[in-house]
């Protein structure tokens, strides 16, 4: 997972200091909702040619990580 979260970046001259993938402009959140809204790796690699797969599992282990040190509060059904 290390190898992974070291494609992560976080340059506030970059996506306003939000995390990025490999100090490019593709952010960590919108990786995320492409995949939330249904999206494949493969749909977001055809999309983004100058992604790579790893990349994409960059974010996933960004994201779990991520979590381990926030509570998210989700409203009650």
């Amino acid at each position: 997972m290390e190898s992974l979260l070291s494609r992560i970046s976080i340059n506030p001259e970059v996506s306003h200091g939000k995390p990025t993938i490999r100090n490019m402009r593709y952010t960590v959140e919108s990786i995320m909702e492409y995949l939330a809204g249904g999206d494949t790796i493969e749909d977001i690699l055809s999309e983004f040619p100058d992604l790579q797969r790893e990349d994409i599992l960059a974010c996933l282990a960004y994201a779990t990580a991520s979590m381990k040190f926030k509570d998210i509060e989700i409203p009650a059904a």
